[in-house]
């Protein structure tokens, strides 16, 4: 049986506009300059009486169709690996929340570091008229930072470098030195990396800080010591194996990720050795769970928060125009129980 459509209750018509501007008494375009983001011309008083208006009539804001009007969408693009990495997705939480406090929304992508992921995310965002992107994925060799520059399109990098880019991320060739010192300071001399993605900044300069620390110290590290891997933790257990493996196994292991880190762990118990006893480990971030593992994790923290909320701010700068510079955050190493005085 077919319902009457008369007792159906009326849609309510939505508030517009000339809604609110019929209530104030003013004119509509009083009422759009006073809803504004920047509602110059208009006295304090009319702003706050129109604004009330507007909330106790219901009335929502068409973002798309103030896009279409301004130019900006209110949006900012960010490029990150994959948001399953809990470094990726601290910052992104922090870059989110900062961007909300500045007005503005973010659309999120998983590039999978494929440049023909990232090519197909990004033509997406930009499609959407994003007002500006910040890049956690940056690779030696990447042209997407280039192409947003010619295009005109304000961008900043987070976490990763690239030359000649500005961005917002921790000096972690200080971050490899810290952890160097640090297993010198208790004695290890035969020491092997899991150096993550050399074409990332993140893994190349971690690596690179460590190397020379040791270096400097008159103990070099062979290559066989020194395993390049993805960020994961399967890499880091099948990294950590391979370092286990070794005629020499190395008493202490510095893994350039978290993550890394645990999948040494395994590969260090497979080998039939102790996890801080027998094999010294430190990992890189200090994420929530370096803390609370059976064997707490010696690791170098990255303030992940800050990162995120800095490249938030650095963009709105080059989005308005304000001169800004590249920010190196300090590093700090975290001293846990895997790696205790021999």
């Amino acid at each position: 049986m077919k319902e009457d459509p008369s007792s159906q209750p009326a849609r309510a018509r939505p508030v517009t506009l000339a809604t609110i501007a019929g209530h104030a008494q003013v004119h509509i375009s009083t009422v759009s300059r006073a809803l504004s983001d920047d509602p110059a011309g208009i006295g304090a008083d009319t702003v706050s009486r129109v604004r009330e208006l507007a909330a106790a009539l219901g009335y929502r804001r068409d973002v798309g169709a103030a896009g279409l009007r301004t130019g900006s969408s209110r949006l900012i693009g960010v490029l990150v690996p994959r948001l399953t990495d809990l470094v990726l997705a601290s910052i992104y939480e922090s870059i989110d929340a900062a961007a909300s406090t500045a007005g503005y929304g973010t659309v999120v992508a998983n590039t999978l570091d494929d440049p023909g992921h990232r090519r197909a995310r990004l033509d997406a965002m930009l499609s959407r008229r994003i007002d500006g992107v910040i890049i956690g994925d940056s690779h030696s060799g990447d042209t997407v930072a280039h192409e947003l520059r010619g295009r005109g399109v304000p961008y900043v990098l987070v976490m990763r470098t690239l030359e000649g880019h500005l961005s917002v991320t921790t000096d972690d060739y200080r971050g490899g030195q810290l952890a160097a010192e640090h297993l010198l300071s208790l004695g290890h001399r035969r020491v092997g990396v899991i150096a993550g993605d050399q074409l990332a900044s993140t893994g190349r300069e971690r690596t690179l800080g460590f190397r020379r620390a040791y270096e400097a110290a008159g103990f070099p590290l062979p290559e066989s010591y020194v395993v390049a891997s993805a960020f994961s933790t399967p890499s880091g257990l099948e990294a950590g194996a391979e370092l286990m493996r070794l005629p020499e196994p190395p008493t202490a292991i510095f893994a350039v990720h978290d993550l890394l880190a645990l999948g040494a762990m395994g590969a260090i118990r497979d080998a039939g050795k102790r996890v801080g006893a027998d094999v010294a480990l430190i990992g890189y971030n200090d994420l929530d769970l370096a803390g609370t593992l059976p064997v707490p994790l010696t690791s170098v923290r990255s303030d992940l928060a800050a990162m995120g909320t800095q490249s938030v701010e650095a963009l709105l700068r080059i989005m308005r125009g304000e001169p800004t510079r590249s920010v190196l955050l300090p590093p700090e190493l975290v001293v846990r129980a895997t790696t205790p005085p021999l």
